[in-house]
């Protein structure tokens, strides 16, 4: 078992994601990620888990370039999309797009079924029927495949990058939309002789065309079913219906003023027609799942806002022939998303953040125009993701995680609710934690309760407290409920810190009414709650409240930067892809038609941290990524720029600050690769061991080498 403490040793832990499950329910699949040789990126790789819990995991595939993506046929052949280079090509690629392979079930080697070269992914396949949903990038401009090759061969071959956009927007989070967009591909895999014979009866043909043409490595034929979608699809997710026949898809409809709305709309397969079948103008809608009797879409909705009213999100159900939609347990005060149906197509399983947790959900959907029924399915301290449901519906399967583990495949008994779910024999080992996990709580002023998990450092108790770190979560609509690799507590538990991880005002699954208590208002209730909790936490035993640095990510460096203008009751301040000037953030961020909805231009003035610069007197660490777009790095260069130059700390007489800034200059919103990760948690480290403990001089903690 791999104690987490070392950075080395913790960046190189396998990380498990993307479960699913073979309609027959007798396969799972789990994406397995590892450090490549050098020790500079990830590699992804599909492993079996047997949904037994009795056999050890095996691996299925192994390249550089990695796989994922996969889903089952319903013969129960594997299809996955991967860059590797295809062995039966005449001049192989190494630098080919993804391609979709497909693994048969009978142990045959891996071969490629369908490439273009603007790469293909987001598989899906028809659950009754041999179609295949794909997406694939199309340049505007090309009337076909063949057209689309030309145009990118002379974009490649002139060494143009240029983009001409008409219309917004242009980037999203940490890549430029363009000039390329997604479209929606289908294909029948029986008519390329990739299907048994006899169960599609799409053509009526009596052979497999392509082993009638005497193909021996046969191809699928793709058709693009939205010709004329622009950027309709971007960021979008697709669904097919169990027969095939239907497609329906989130669709990003532009509007005036650089706003936009999605909406759902059906597909013929067929024919290619569109119908709209969800617009409303008070909402956005997204991401459908066909109910197994394909009678039924649900889909995920949210509210739009106004500067003073919370968005409201949940589920929805519609007809799939068309018709009234409404709204899934609309009593229910959370937020349930990633659904999946019932067999019988009775209900959904749900995944909803509560309490600190996001547990599974059972709701049965009312039929007699009675009310939805919610059950509590998981009684897990944990979060739910990837859930897959059996065809007998009595069992599920998902990824669980919490701050005590990351995420493992797992069992869980729909027969006998609340259950606790039952680990199977994951590819990954689960690290050793260096201490232990907690909770504590407080109520404030408007008498709403505000809670946090404390994770303490092992020996922290009253004669040895430990010194406070307060991290402060990003979104702001979210909640600190599932393990991070990327923001992970313990490895600053392992150096000796006890951290706290509250959910303040604006935080999921507390009720509609806790969001909207920060609203509008960022400064307000979310930084009053923070020091409310963070006051209860310092009366621990375990805890030194002499000893308290502040940091967080996002809309948690939003918070560092506010709370580092507020109060010097904390030795040190870190502040990644921080908000700092609200006026100057809301036209360059990469949604800014979302920001719109936020706040006001005197409410973002009022919220802005950067007019408080001069009352700054803690030490700071700014962190930026260059490829952020969600924050963009001009928000990093002015808060460097002001602390030096405006703040209570600002630069001496020959240049020298306390504060300090880290740069990345190919990163994105969060600092992805490997070592960039170590380099921020060693340079996290060293600056709060220098104003935190006060470790300077032979006694500190030195900087990366690495940084030069």
């Amino acid at each position: 078992m791999v104690k987490i403490g070392d950075l080395e040793e913790y960046v190189g832990i396998p990380r498990v994601g993307g479960l699913t499950l073979s309609q027959d329910g007798e396969r799972l699949v789990v994406a397995v990620s590892t450090l490549d040789t050098k020790k500079t990126r990830y590699l992804t790789a599909l492993w079996e888990v047997d949904p037994a819990g009795e056999k050890p995991a095996r691996r299925l595939t192994r390249s550089a370039k990695s796989e994922g993506g996969a889903v089952f046929t319903r013969d129960g052949d594997l299809l996955f999309t991967s860059a590797r280079p295809d062995p039966a090509a005449k001049e192989p690629d190494d630098e080919a797009p993804a391609a979709l392979w497909l693994l048969p079930r009978d142990g045959a080697e891996a071969r490629v079924v369908a490439a273009r070269t603007g790469g293909l992914g987001g598989v899906t396949t028809a659950t009754d029927a041999d179609t295949v949903l794909l997406t694939g990038d199309v340049l505007p401009r090309a009337a076909d495949a063949e057209g689309d090759d030309k145009l990118r061969k002379d974009r490649k071959d002139k060494k143009v990058a240029a983009i001409l956009h008409d219309g917004y927007p242009v980037r999203y989070w940490d890549h430029d939309l363009g000039p390329d967009l997604p479209h929606l591909f289908t294909a029948d895999l029986r008519a390329a002789g990739l299907a048994s014979a006899g169960t599609s009866e799409a053509d009526g043909a009596d052979e497999p065309a392509a082993l009638l043409a005497g193909q021996d490595d046969p191809r699928l034929e793709l058709t693009d079913r939205t010709p004329d979608a622009r950027g309709a699809l971007v960021e979008q997710h697709a669904a097919i219906s169990p027969d095939g026949t239907t497609i329906v898809t989130g669709w990003t409809q532009l509007r005036g003023r650089a706003d936009q709305r999605s909406r759902l709309v059906a597909i013929d397969v067929a024919t290619g027609e569109r119908r709209t079948l969800v617009e409303d103008d008070a909402i956005d809608a997204w991401s459908p799942v066909v109910s197994p009797d394909g009678a039924w879409v649900v889909y995920g909705y949210e509210t739009i806002s106004t500067p003073h009213e919370a968005p409201r999100s949940g589920l929805a159900v519609v007809p799939l022939a068309g018709g009234q939609a409404r709204v899934v347990a609309p009593g229910w005060d959370r937020w349930p998303g990633s659904p999946v149906w019932l067999p019988d197509s009775s209900g959904l399983l749900v995944v909803a953040d509560d309490e600190g947790r996001a547990p599974i959900f059972r709701i049965d959907l009312a039929t007699d125009g009675g009310e939805d029924r919610v059950t509590r399915v998981t009684s897990d301290d944990a979060a739910f993701t990837d859930v897959q449901v059996s065809p007998d519906g009595r069992t599920a399967y998902a990824l669980r995680s919490s701050y005590l583990a990351p995420a493992h495949p797992v069992r869980v008994d729909l027969t006998s609710v609340p259950t606790q779910a039952v680990p199977l024999r994951s590819p990954a080992p689960t690290p050793e934690l260096p201490g232990r996990l907690e909770e504590v709580e407080t109520t404030v002023e408007d008498g709403r309760r505000v809670r946090a998990w404390l994770a303490l450092p092992d020996g922290a108790d009253a004669a040895h407290p430990a010194p406070l770190l307060l991290w402060i979560h990003g979104g702001p609509l979210g909640s600190w409920n599932a393990w991070s690799w990327r923001w992970n507590p313990w490895l600053l538990v392992a150096r000796g810190y006890a951290v706290l991880l509250p959910d303040p005002a604006l935080s999921t699954g507390y009720g509609q009414e806790f969001v909207q208590a920060g609203w509008g208002a960022w400064g307000r209730a979310p930084y009053t709650d923070l020091m409310a909790v963070t006051d209860v936490a310092e009366q621990h035993e375990a805890v030194d409240e002499s000893r308290t640095a502040a940091m967080g990510g996002s809309f948690g460096g939003y918070m560092a930067n506010w709370v580092a203008g507020h109060t010097d009751r904390f030795r040190a301040i870190v502040t990644h892809a921080s908000l700092w000037a609200l006026d100057q953030f809301g036209p360059t961020t990469d949604a800014s038609f979302y920001w719109q909805r936020e706040m006001t231009a005197e409410m973002a003035l009022e919220s802005s941290p950067h007019r408080f610069v001069e009352q700054i007197v803690t030490p700071m660490l700014v962190v930026h990524g260059d490829k952020d777009y969600r924050v963009p790095i001009g928000e990093g260069l002015r808060l460097w720029y002001e602390l030096l130059a405006k703040s209570g700390l600002p630069a001496d007489d020959e240049g020298r600050t306390p504060h300090r800034f880290l740069y990345f200059p190919d990163e994105n919103h969060w600092v992805l690769s490997p070592q960039h990760a170590i380099v921020w948690y060693q340079v996290v480290e060293a600056f709060l061991a220098e104003h935190v403990l006060g470790r300077t001089g032979d006694d500190a903690v030195p900087y990366p080498d690495t940084l030069g």
